[in-house]
């Protein structure tokens, strides 16, 4: 194997060791790194002491770098909701929030610089896409929230900056990384990936060999409205959405979730409900309804909460296991993009 010239992050425990056994270091040195970076959390070469210093030298010198992202940001709300702005190697940054809840330490992390997308309610969409992160620079956001808020985290959330299905290879080596016992032994079912529904990913994930929850940004009922809320849906329409959705179901036995903005008269209407009710009625599925977080220069506003408590109210009427997301985080610039925005003096 050659040279990685990386983040060590970006690499498999299999990929380290054959690493090292290229050049005659024997496999339980891969251990001991990954001890060191997954349970230990260290950010250089320097603090892992039981390894030679000849051999921390000779890693440096190869160019395999224990990299750490840069927090350029750090804001922190009354309900102990805090995000993140971090730098990376290249100038660019994310954001990543951290979510306390009594025993649950949950990271929602970001998958991409800014994202392709262009959902109009989303800040991030507004910004296009700069490049994917590669598998390092997604699990070093869970370390150093794990490190900064001195948290062992219990929970992910692909719901961050970016379409995670659009950077899948990236996403999933991420994700087995952070599962494996010697990573941060991070059970499946605690982690969470949010699409706005790349049809072609769905399928894929579906035949993974991983228990993790899939959620689908869905936020209208009917392709008209979707077409305008979310141009995915001209490439990736509702109904070949929802058959997806149904394979990946009778693949894995696991109940999806379905993401629901309410924006104030355009997808909180009654007609909007029947509609949603008629295309989830029956289906191994939760709905999550989201109130709209207002985007600057937005001409959206969020739903009443008594119509977002009807609205809710009518979906469980029929059948269809609904929640209405708690709030977090509303005195901060909580929309995925605006710290960056803020950060640069845009906001």
């Amino acid at each position: 194997m050659d040279d990685f010239n990386l983040n060590i992050k970006d690499i498999t425990l299999r990929e380290l060791s054959d690493y090292l056994a290229e050049r005659g270091i024997p496999a339980y040195r891969a251990r001991q790194i990954f001890d060191w970076i997954y349970k230990k959390n260290v950010s250089g070469w320097h603090e892992m002491t039981n390894l030679p210093m000849d051999l921390r030298n000779q890693l440096e010198r190869d160019g395999l770098s224990v990299g750490c992202l840069t927090v350029l940001a750090r804001e922190a709300s009354a309900d102990g909701t805090v995000k993140y702005l971090f730098g990376l190697a290249d100038g660019s940054t994310v954001e990543s929030v951290y979510l306390p809840d009594e025993d649950r330490h949950t990271v929602c992390f970001s998958t991409q610089v800014g994202c392709p997308m262009g959902c109009l309610f989303c800040a991030t969409g507004q910004n296009g896409l700069t490049r994917n992160l590669t598998a390092g620079e997604i699990i070093d956001q869970i370390l150093r929230i794990s490190k900064g808020e001195g948290v062992t985290v219990t929970n992910l959330v692909a719901m961050g900056q970016g379409e995670p299905l659009l950077n899948y290879d990236a996403l999933m080596k991420a994700i087995r990384i952070l599962h494996d016992p010697k990573g941060l032994a991070m059970g499946a079912r605690r982690i969470t990936i949010s699409t706005c529904g790349i049809i072609p990913g769905v399928l894929k994930l579906s035949e993974e060999q991983l228990q993790v929850n899939l959620a689908i940004s869905l936020h209208a009922a009917d392709d008209e409205l979707r077409n305008r809320l979310m141009p995915v849906n001209k490439k990736y329409p509702i109904a070949p959405l929802l058959e997806a959705c149904q394979t990946y179901i009778e693949r894995t036995g696991r109940r999806i979730t379905f993401e629901y903005t309410l924006i104030d008269g355009v997808n909180d209407r009654s007609q909007d409900a029947a509609n949603l009710i008629r295309l989830l009625r029956g289906m191994l599925c939760h709905v999550n309804l989201i109130p709209f977080n207002p985007v600057p220069g937005s001409p959206f506003k969020r739903s009443t909460p008594s119509q977002i408590h009807w609205f809710a109210a009518e979906l469980n009427r029929a059948h269809i296991e609904t929640t209405v997301r708690k709030e977090r985080g509303t005195d901060l610039a909580a929309a995925c993009g605006q710290l960056q925005g803020k950060y640069r003096g845009e906001c």
